[in-house]
């Protein structure tokens, strides 16, 4: 499955990890491990948009081709509609968004997302989500939930613990419920292009703001999204100095099988 493309939003601010997408992991950039996992799909096209020329210079020193955003954008969704814009991809094109940070993610969870959107048509996102099976995780306001129709749309995002089982919730408060799956949002993207041109015309909505969900904003606006179930989250990903010791050992760990 090729049908798509991968653009990789990589910036080098960071509160927690400035320079992040340069940090070097079993001797080679963060960005570089990412871009080779996007490669091992054998997707023609695979752009690395950032506003940083470091990251630009190590982007093409290995190789990748690289597109030059504005630093104005908001978020990754803003940078890789620029990018669409730029490369004139058509409307009808599907996009995975793939975080820079993500140097261990499967090429099967690339493919799945792509695939939410290759196979609805009339959905203009698409994404990841997982069961939830421990009590601390479905009532974690860190860990996003999300609700399917019938048909694995998405029928609302929230840090709060949904469906909220009433009765169940009730009786045993804090312990997670058995009468309706919990699912974590996975916040893997794809996006097709049309969708992109509408989002950068689409003002911050009042939910988006509320729960703090940049997702919302689409679904306020009568964008479908398309969920991809996955029996386990993904591999680490890179957010705090603890993750780099964590994510270089699991990459060497792989270079030696």
């Amino acid at each position: 499955m090729s049908d798509y493309k991968i653009v990789i939003p990589a910036r080098y601010a960071s509160s927690r990890l400035p320079g992040k997408p340069l940090i070097e992991l079993a001797g080679k950039p963060m960005i570089q491990h990412v871009y080779e996992r996007a490669c091992e799909t054998g997707v023609a096209e695979i752009v690395i948009a950032t506003d940083d020329e470091r990251i630009q210079a190590a982007a093409l020193a290995f190789g990748a081709d690289v597109v030059m955003t504005s630093p104005d954008h908001e978020n990754g969704t803003e940078r890789i509609a620029e990018v669409a814009r730029i490369k004139g991809w058509a409307d009808d094109a599907v996009i995975v968004n793939l975080q820079g940070d993500e140097p261990l993610i499967p090429r099967s969870l690339i493919e799945k997302t792509a695939s939410g959107l290759l196979e609805n048509p009339v959905a203009g996102m698409s994404s990841i989500c997982t069961p939830v099976r421990s009590d601390h995780d479905a009532f974690d306001t860190n860990v996003v939930k999300v609700v399917t129709d019938k048909q694995g749309f998405a029928m609302y995002f929230s840090r709060a613990s949904i469906p909220w089982d009433r009765d169940g919730y009730k009786t045993n408060p804090g312990v997670i419920t058995s009468r309706a799956p919990v699912y974590r949002h996975i916040g893997m993207y794809g996006y097709r292009v049309s969708f992109l041109k509408q989002y950068s015309e689409m003002e911050a909505s009042p939910l988006e703001l509320v729960e703090s969900l940049e997702q919302l904003r689409a679904l306020w606006n009568g964008i479908k999204i398309h969920m991809s179930v996955i029996d386990e989250p993904p591999g680490h990903g890179v957010d705090t100095p603890d993750d780099v010791a964590r994510v270089e050992q699991m990459l060497q760990q792989l270079a030696g099988a």
